[in-house]
């Protein structure tokens, strides 16, 4: 299916995990993609996954979180119609109780999780604006929605991008932008898996207990893969109606 011919996709931590994956579902669909990350070796790496998309791939590095970057990456891509916007850059942050987490540690979570959120839409809705058409997608995660003990700064991040997406769809909807949060998780990759590892050092059990007793959780018993949240991006962009929504992805982990 290629219905996003002609569009351009700009994805944010494209470099690796949930941003690569996005990405080469958006170049399956027939998009333009546009690879953003602070890493440029690790893009260049995706571009090279994707040199055979037919609508072509670009690069260009940028830390979200930093204001002064996301105003240059804007003047480097002034030649891009960027029409999609998929806000996925996102770091874990620290794993501790709340009463030991450093408040350096907090603004950081924040920075990227948040502040990249709302820095990136500053910068390129003005033009989607202008045209009156264009979608964002912004990735919370369904850990912004339940309790997760020693991960506070994340959840409450997470939230906060849910807080920003609901909000900002109706500012921009009447320009025919839609605005909408994927909450993917757990998603099966190197962060669940360190996860596990720091759960079972914590509590004195196995690798494999401490997925199993998370996993067990959800109603398929068990976690999302990283292709299936870059399906659920295309798929969301497929829903012209939908905006001011976020949409669970976690295997049932979520039931509402």
């Amino acid at each position: 299916m290629t219905e996003l011919t002609g569009r351009t996709a700009l994805v944010t931590g494209a470099g690796n995990g949930l941003g690569r994956a996005t990405a080469h579902a958006l170049v399956g669909a027939g998009a333009r993609v546009i690879l953003v990350g602070r890493t440029r070796q690790t893009l260049d790496a995706v571009a090279d996954e994707l040199r055979e998309a037919p609508a072509g791939v670009r690069v260009a590095a940028c830390d979200a979180a930093l204001p002064e970057q996301v105003r240059a990456l804007g003047r480097e891509l002034a030649d891009e119609q960027v029409s999609i916007l998929v806000n996925n850059a996102g770091i874990a942050g620290p794993v501790a109780e709340l009463v030991d987490v450093q408040p350096d540690d907090w603004d950081e979570v924040f920075a990227v999780n948040v502040r990249g959120v709302y820095l990136m839409c500053r910068e390129f809705l003005p033009a989607m604006i202008e045209r009156r058409a264009g979608d964002v997608v912004n990735l919370a995660s369904v850990s912004g929605k339940r309790p997760l003990a020693r991960r506070t700064p994340y959840t409450a991040s997470k939230m906060a991008v849910l807080g920003l997406t609901f909000t900002l769809a109706h500012e921009v909807g009447p320009y025919g932008i839609s605005v909408n949060c994927l909450s993917p998780g757990p998603v099966d990759g190197p962060r669940m898996h360190r996860n596990f590892r720091l759960e079972a050092q914590r509590t004195g059990t196995t690798y494999e207990q401490a997925e199993q007793a998370f996993v067990s959780r959800s109603a398929l018993g068990r976690m999302v893969t990283e292709a299936e949240v870059g399906a659920a991006v295309v798929a969301m962009l497929r829903m012209p109606g939908l905006t001011g929504a976020d949409i669970d992805l976690s295997a049932g982990m979520i039931g509402r």
